[in-house]
């Protein structure tokens, strides 16, 4: 029998350039054109968003340089400048690449055990920018891996395609139980921010940021006891309604996000009957579900954070404690909305940073287009020093 594929080796990381939310708010909110009813919103929006800080590869939206042919930002006038599509994409293409194999080298560098000559699939997230050949090409290149690696590459799938990247991480490892597995995110949602007086482009441009993770699923029998994830099952649903509801396109001025102010009521209207199935593989969970105590059963929850009333939603309808939803709310109010990245950056804090043990369950949780919510089982599997 195949042993269950564990994600093990999570690393994160963010550009330098840092983002204050009360100053970008004022850039926003002073734009030119910009009514005073858009700025209300602005300001409802950016305060009421639950992050302080957030981001971006773009260093002239830094207050504190000037650029000398500014191309996002005018600090001068504090303006927000608007490049086409073009403009924005050969950013994506010049600092996603940078940021994808580096954190990739990060997660084989951290692994005690792995080396990039054992890595058999690569897998790259990303809907934030395109070029060919692509990062699961530029990955396996810069870090000399063999030609015969499978690269596979999830596009413009929006905040919740970190989750089939690891389901189908998981099924090629159970397919080949040697298979080795490094799974990247990278988005750089900045490239995309713009000024309008649209409430959905506003809530967009006060939530979402730039980061990038990745991680390694195998199910060998390694030496090196590391804390990781246990991969135990995955599950998808659609909202009967939502499709208007959370979008992304593609504009003559950047991609452009639709993030209705419904999202939080329709997610948490759906979010029971998501689930269930979910739950319903393992007796005692979904008995522990139907009773609204799952919370009692599974320790830890990797909500994506896609804003803080999407949070306070999934809070309520589940009955989990502020504990459980600390994770996802300090990554919101540290790093944004990173889309397809962010579910890594939370699950990585909870080995990390919240005392997970070993034996315990994570339910993991991703919201985006369509509107989908993506769902994860998981088991902590920690070093035996860590264990209780």
């Amino acid at each position: 029998m195949t042993p269950t594929p564990v994600l093990r080796s999570l690393e994160t990381m963010v550009p330098e350039t840092v983002l204050h939310q009360d100053e970008v708010r004022d850039v926003f909110a002073g734009q030119p054109g910009i009514g005073r009813l858009a700025q209300r919103i602005v300001a409802a929006s950016f305060n009421g968003s639950g992050i302080d800080t957030r981001h971006t590869v773009i260093d002239e939206l830094s207050l504190d340089r000037i650029a000398d042919d500014p191309v996002f930002f005018d600090r001068d006038s504090r303006e927000l400048l608007a490049p086409g599509t073009r403009v924005r994409n050969d950013v994506y293409t010049r600092e996603a690449k940078r940021l994808f194999v580096e954190v990739a080298r990060r997660s084989l560098d951290a692994d005690p055990d792995l080396v990039a000559a054992d890595v058999t699939h690569v897998i790259t997230v990303s809907c934030t920018g395109f070029h060919a050949p692509g990062p699961e090409y530029e990955i396996v290149r810069a870090l000399r891996m063999g030609d015969g690696v499978q690269r596979y590459h999830l596009g413009f799938m929006g905040c919740y395609a970190s989750m089939p990247a690891l389901r189908a991480a998981r099924q090629f490892c159970l397919a080949d139980p040697d298979a080795v597995v490094l799974v990247v995110s990278v988005e750089l949602c900045t490239l995309h921010l713009r000024s309008s007086e649209d409430p959905d482009t506003i809530v967009a441009s006060s939530l979402f940021a730039d980061g990038a993770a990745a991680g390694i699923v195998t199910a060998r029998d390694l030496p090196t006891p590391v804390a990781g994830l246990q991969l135990d099952g995955f599950h998808t649903a659609i909202a009967p309604d939502g499709e208007k509801d959370m979008a992304w396109t593609i504009g003559d001025s950047g991609f452009e996000m639709i993030l209705s102010t419904a999202v939080p009521q329709i997610i948490g209207e759906t979010i029971i009957g998501a689930l269930r199935p979910l739950y319903a593989r393992e007796q005692d969970l979904v008995s522990a579900f139907d009773e609204g105590r799952v919370g009692e059963r599974v320790a830890h929850w990797a909500i994506h954070p896609g804003g803080r009333s999407i949070l306070d939603r999934v809070q309520e309808r589940l009955r989990l404690d502020d504990r459980q939803l600390r994770p996802a709310r300090e990554i919101l109010r540290t790093r944004g909305n990173m889309s397809s990245a962010t579910v890594l950056f939370v699950l990585q804090r909870i080995l990390e940073q919240e005392g997970a043990r070993d034996g315990e369950r994570v339910a993991a949780m991703a919201f985006g287009p369509g509107l989908t919510a993506e769902s994860a089982l998981m088991t902590v599997v920690a070093p035996i020093d860590d264990a209780p």
